[in-house]
């Protein structure tokens, strides 16, 4: 008589998370922060004008500007169901592209926020905030305070999110595909990093020109609206796009060491690139700026470049990933 081995149903199942108080408190903050805005889009998708000025744009493009809302409403809504995935039980039964995808465009759309938002605050507490010539030569958009609420919140949800993931990620994953020294990708994904590092160099080049202050390819309205914190964000978009190439042809290559930080330049700088170069695109494409100030054909190749850049590095990062699951 033989005896049979029955290994346990959940043997195969990824460990439930153990949450502490410190990541019980991160997902609270990270609920709390998202409150803000959602109201605030909520009402204007209902009409209310509240925070946008006389004469703004906001007031006068119709269907898009309530398409656009509804569309960035339900994305702050999903980063709710993302917190809940990274936190709750069901969370690691999710499959993992469905789990790295939101997490990726989240990560591209928070990232400049992250690192310009509070570069604008030091500048302007240091007195290099825009001068009463540069206020008055912007067109109306929103209220000051808008900024503040919206951009504030986006900052603290990008804070309790990364908070968040790492832990999930060590505990479902663990330190699985972060090595492979030595390992080089093959040679149509190195052609395809080499593109990506070429574009990163030139749209990074153009977007740190613009934040010293160039002005060749720029409209006249963003020449009269330049300021230091104009720059910080030229500035951020050029280091993420100029980042996204660069660890691109990292993997590629097959880094000697571990490929933390080329799997993080790729990440971040990647989906940076691709989440605002994109939605930058589609803001110019579908709402109209009058023919004061329409946007113009070197930005808009600089913003097709940068989506580029970023689609580029994250078809890298994938097959390097899917490479490390294969060896």
């Amino acid at each position: 008589m033989t005896t049979r081995a029955v290994l346990p149903t959940h043997a195969t199942r990824p460990p439930v998370p153990a949450l502490g108080a410190g990541r019980r408190i991160l997902r609270a903050v990270a609920l709390a922060a998202t409150v803000p805005y959602l109201a605030l889009k909520t009402a204007w998708v209902a009409g209310s004008h509240l925070g946008i000025p006389e004469g703004s744009v906001l007031r006068e493009s119709g269907p898009v500007v309530v398409v656009a809302n509804t569309a960035t409403l339900a994305m702050d809504a999903c980063l709710i169901v993302l917190v809940l995935v990274l936190t709750r039980p069901w969370g690691m039964r999710v499959p993992g592209w469905l789990l790295t995808v939101p997490v990726f465009v989240a990560t591209g759309l928070l990232t400049p926020i992250l690192i310009g938002f509070p570069g604008q605050m030091l500048l302007r507490a240091l007195g290099f905030g825009a001068g009463e010539a540069v206020r008055a030569a912007r067109e109306p958009f929103l209220d000051p305070w808008v900024f503040t609420v919206v951009y504030g919140g986006f900052t603290v949800q990008g804070l309790a999110l990364a908070g968040l993931f790492v832990p999930y990620a060590r505990e479902r994953w663990g330190g699985r595909g972060l090595g492979a020294p030595g390992r080089r990708l093959p040679s149509p994904t190195g052609v395809v990093a080499g593109a990506a590092a070429a574009l990163g160099v030139v749209v990074g080049a153009v977007y740190l020109y613009w934040a010293f202050g160039g002005t060749a390819g720029l409209s006249a309205g963003r020449i009269a609206e330049y300021s230091a914190e104009a720059g910080v964000v030229s500035a951020v978009h050029g280091v993420c796009a100029s980042a996204a190439g660069v660890g691109a042809a990292l993997l590629a290559r097959g880094a000697s060491h571990r490929a933390r930080w080329p799997l993080a330049l790729t990440w971040i700088g990647g989906s940076a690139a691709a989440a605002w170069g994109c939605w930058m695109l589609t803001m110019h494409l579908g709402l109209d700026f009058g023919p004061t100030d329409p946007p113009t054909v070197m930005i808009m190749l600089t913003l097709a470049g940068q989506t580029l850049t970023g689609l580029l590095a994250a078809a890298v990062l994938v097959r390097y990933l899917g490479s490390n699951r294969a060896a």
